[in-house]
């Protein structure tokens, strides 16, 4: 998501005293997500088209590989970017659902700070690094 596209959301910051998932916490987190979802859509709308318009016959064998490859990295970035939306879409479910912010292991409360780097994030920072010891 570009710098551009964060300066365009409402500030937010916790206050005092404020109720862990407060309704203007999650209207602020349901905004981030929805940018970051239609930034992530727009690439792949960008893509397709950057890809028709260039497929055009390439004469040389070298020029038309490069061209391939090219594609082929793009297409992966997308895939991996279409998994992202998925995450996107069932993290507004959560949120839609009332539980977004609590770790879906144990159950605490994921920090905020945690949340803003990720806030598509589902295990507090303790149960995310046991899981990826065990993954080691």
């Amino acid at each position: 998501m570009s710098q551009t596209d964060y300066q365009n959301l409402p500030n937010y910051s916790p206050k005092a005293n404020e109720e862990f998932m407060s309704a203007e916490q999650l209207n602020h987190f349901k905004a981030k997500l929805g940018v970051w979802r239609d930034q992530l859509v727009d690439d792949a709308e960008s893509t397709i088209n950057h890809i028709q318009e260039d497929s055009t016959q390439v004469a040389d064998i070298n020029d038309r590989a490069t061209l391939e490859e090219e594609f082929a990295l793009e297409l992966r970035t997308r895939d991996r970017e279409r998994k992202l939306i998925a995450k996107i879409d069932k993290t507004l479910h959560t949120i839609e659902m009332g539980d977004y912010g609590y770790c879906k292991t144990c159950g605490a409360e994921i920090a905020l700070v945690r949340l803003e780097a990720r806030p598509t994030a589902d295990e507090c920072i303790d149960c995310k690094t046991i899981a990826e010891k065990r993954e080691v």
